[in-house]
């Protein structure tokens, strides 16, 4: 039998990235880690700080900016990014496959990487940057009734357009966009 990140893996490589160039975006690159908990595949997310220079409180994927000099490439940047933010530890990872790029309201253009953990790892906030570590069920975020679409007052503002809800997180924007791809690669049954 197929692993499940065998299969996804699969379908990742089956379609076309699309590949956004606009030169006024800021790259960047998030980390969709997968990882199995307790016999369930499961998803990293964070709270972000209100320290943070973008997105303040909001639930993100691990990841950031491109740093030149630093970052060999995005993949690069979604590996040191994940590893400063929350400790997942680069060599650990398993690279599945990638998702669309997708711009975000503060001018970044996100590179979004799918990547797994053999194994559950401790993850350890960074202080000034994520307030809370989500380990969120990938059988929560598939159930029809995570998806929401009528606005929202969240952390000061309405969110208007599509998210999800894992607890009292409110899970919108680009980050919302991205999961929302991922969810709808994975076939009948992949979870």
């Amino acid at each position: 039998m197929i692993s499940f990140y065998q299969q996804l893996r699969d379908v990742l490589a089956a379609r076309q990235k699309q590949v956004l160039v606009d030169p006024s975006l800021r790259p960047s690159a998030v980390l969709l880690l997968l990882y199995p908990q307790q016999g369930e595949h499961h998803l990293l997310l964070t709270k972000r700080t209100s320290l943070v220079e973008d997105h303040k409180g909001e639930i993100s994927f691990p990841g950031g900016a491109f740093h030149h000099g630093e970052d060999h490439d995005l993949l690069g940047t979604a590996l040191r990014e994940s590893s400063e933010e929350v400790g997942v530890i680069a060599e650990h990872v398993e690279l599945l496959g990638e998702l669309d790029d997708t711009p975000t309201r503060a001018n970044y253009l996100i590179s979004p990487y799918v990547g797994a953990l053999a194994h559950p790892q401790a993850f350890v906030p960074q202080p000034s940057e994520v307030a809370e570590v989500l380990e969120v069920p990938l059988k929560l975020l598939l159930d029809p009734r995570a998806e929401h679409t009528e606005p929202r007052e969240y952390a000061g503002r309405t969110v208007a357009g599509s998210y999800y809800l894992f607890h009292d997180h409110v899970i919108y924007g680009a980050t919302a966009r991205i999961l929302r791809q991922f969810l709808s690669l994975l076939p009948p049954g992949l979870s």
